[in-house]
């Protein structure tokens, strides 16, 4: 099929409003580690309520995954971004507004609901939507725009950290502003034509697939569509155990948790806390969660450039083997007390940025068949926020215990992540959303 035909602008723009779901994420995901030394001072955390407070956006985005994909089966996909758009704006206003550590725990738990409806939705519409050959790039600017917020939500926070005791109040505040252009953006999306079949709505998806490829690519779609979905049932957690779907929801679920284990979550969340260990000022840990934004940004962009051209395979290898070594010579340099370890983070995070954080969710969003695509991106998204709590949560306690040897874990997990990724991650770029039921159930 002529990639001509198609309506860039338009593909564009939906997977981009889609994507402020993303922008929201990394705005709450970042906004903690410029607030927790002033939550420190606050609300006197140690080193169990610090990770508490920092992981409980986890557990709600848990709760936000198992929701997301309850309702956008039930109600479609467009309806789950909005409610997520107003779950955010409305928690961070009352984590700004909060009186006291019960208080806002509590509600950077609801903004995790919000986070985890969207960091689901958003990478699952956009692959619904987009063509097989953009899908890739499509699904990356979900990533692009969560690493987005973490760097301009860094950049407000070192903007503020001058500005007296509350200035962790305008940190969380301000994120309204976002979750208002998401809200008022959704309500232009269309609905995805993938729902709208299986919601026994064809010709609505038909005019939905006209606009974004022509007649030719629509009328070709909707009917192969419509054999994938053929004798589709309701969403059922059950139906993603079954022996046939299996072996791809494993590794969906195995990638999902390696995603958050590979341990640099803890570089973004505990920036402050590491450079402290080795005396570097307040302002010096505010800054490198700068650098660490735009590292992140820049290596993201390349990301977006290889993932339809190099694969998801190779990315996926250079990412597990690349934080493997950095990790060493991390224990190394902390262990001595060198400043120079701001360049071997800054080098492991931007391995990250253009291998395990995109191309993860590029896989999540593609690998499982049609019929349990929801409940079994639900799934795999959900192992991902308990594995991210299982890390923020233990890092504060194990970096007290073991100090740099922490990283020493880290880095076998990667090790071990190379191993599985090397044997059972099998290449889909190019291929539609059908065809790949062909390849990953074999």
């Amino acid at each position: 099929m002529k990639h001509s035909s198609f309506n860039g602008a338009y593909i564009l723009g939906i997977s981009f409003i889609s994507a402020l779901g993303g922008y929201l994420f990394g705005f709450d995901f970042a906004v903690i580690a410029g607030a927790l030394p002033f939550l420190q001072k606050q609300f006197g955390l140690d080193a169990y309520w610090e990770g508490f407070a920092t992981g409980s956006l986890a557990l709600g985005a848990i709760i936000g995954c198992i929701v997301a994909g309850a309702m956008a089966d039930k109600y479609g996909r467009k309806r789950g971004l909005l409610l997520a758009s107003a779950i955010f704006g409305i928690s961070s206003l009352a984590m700004a507004a909060a009186p006291d550590r019960n208080i806002f725990i509590a509600f950077r738990f609801v903004a995790g609901i919000g986070v985890g409806m969207a960091s689901m939705l958003s990478p699952m519409y956009i692959a619904e939507v987009a063509p097989a050959h953009l899908r890739g790039r499509m699904v990356a600017i979900n990533q692009l725009t969560i690493v987005t917020g973490i760097l301009v939500t860094n950049l407000v926070n070192y903007t503020l950290r001058n500005h007296g005791e509350d200035a962790w109040r305008w940190m969380f505040g301000l994120g309204v502003i976002p979750s208002l252009l998401f809200f008022i953006g959704a309500l232009w999306l269309p609905e995805s034509p993938r729902w709208l079949v299986k919601a026994g709505r064809s010709d609505e998806a038909l005019t939905v697939l006209s606009k974004i490829g022509g007649n030719t690519f629509a009328s070709e779609s909707l009917s192969l569509i419509e054999g994938s979905l053929a004798g589709a049932e309701r969403m059922n957690f059950a139906d993603i155990f079954r022996k046939a779907v299996l072996p791809a929801v494993v590794i969906g679920i195995i990638l999902a948790v390696f995603q958050q284990f590979c341990g640099i979550n803890v570089v973004f969340n505990y920036t402050p806390r590491i450079f402290e260990s080795i005396g570097v000022s307040q302002d010096g840990q505010l800054l490198q969660t700068v650098f660490i934004g735009g590292v992140n940004l820049i290596f993201t962009i390349l990301a977006m450039l290889l993932v339809d051209k190099l694969g998801r395979k190779p990315l996926m290898l250079i990412g597990a083997g690349g934080l493997t070594i950095l990790y060493i010579i991390v224990v190394r340099m902390l262990a001595s007390g060198s400043q120079q370890v701001s360049w071997y983070l800054l080098a492991a995070i931007g391995t990250y940025a253009m291998s395990l954080a995109p191309v993860t969710w590029v896989l999540i969003a593609e690998i499982f068949p049609n019929k349990i695509r929801s409940a079994a991106t639900s799934f795999a998204v959900l192992c991902l926020w308990a594995a991210y709590f299982i890390l923020v949560f233990t890092f504060p306690i194990l970096f007290d215990r073991l100090k740099d040897s922490t990283f020493y874990i880290y880095a076998g997990i990667c090790l071990l992540g190379f191993v599985f990724i090397w044997r059972n991650v099998r290449e889909t770029k190019g291929k539609t959303l059908e065809e790949l039921e062909g390849v990953m159930m074999h």
